[in-house]
């Protein structure tokens, strides 16, 4: 996976204005709001998103729309899918425990 994307993801801020795109497309001062950060600071982290191939950004009249791009996070899909056996054993011994009580 690209350097680019871990380095992007490392930021706690970046990571909140990810989740706050979740909803969908927003405007920079709505994230900045939302996140507690400056204007200029959360366009900062915005273009660092970008650059990583995260995001994308719209033009909607005035306002600059920032949404999540789904194929960006596809290497972070890829790069994880190894470890998903990690996890999922525990959900399967789990789903047996709860299966017993019932």
């Amino acid at each position: 996976m690209a350097t680019a994307t871990f380095d992007a993801l490392a930021e706690p801020a970046r990571r909140e204005l990810l989740e706050l795109l979740i909803a969908g497309p927003r405007p920079v001062g709505e994230l900045a709001d939302a996140a507690a950060l400056s204007q200029p600071n959360t366009s900062r982290h915005l273009r660092i998103l970008r650059e990583a191939g995260l995001v994308e950004r719209h033009a909607d009249g005035q306002r600059r729309l920032y949404a999540l791009r789904g194929d960006g996070f596809a290497d972070l899909v890829r790069w994880l899918a190894p470890y998903a056996r990690l996890w999922q054993h525990s959900l399967d011994a789990l789903e047996r425990d709860l299966d017993r009580m019932e």
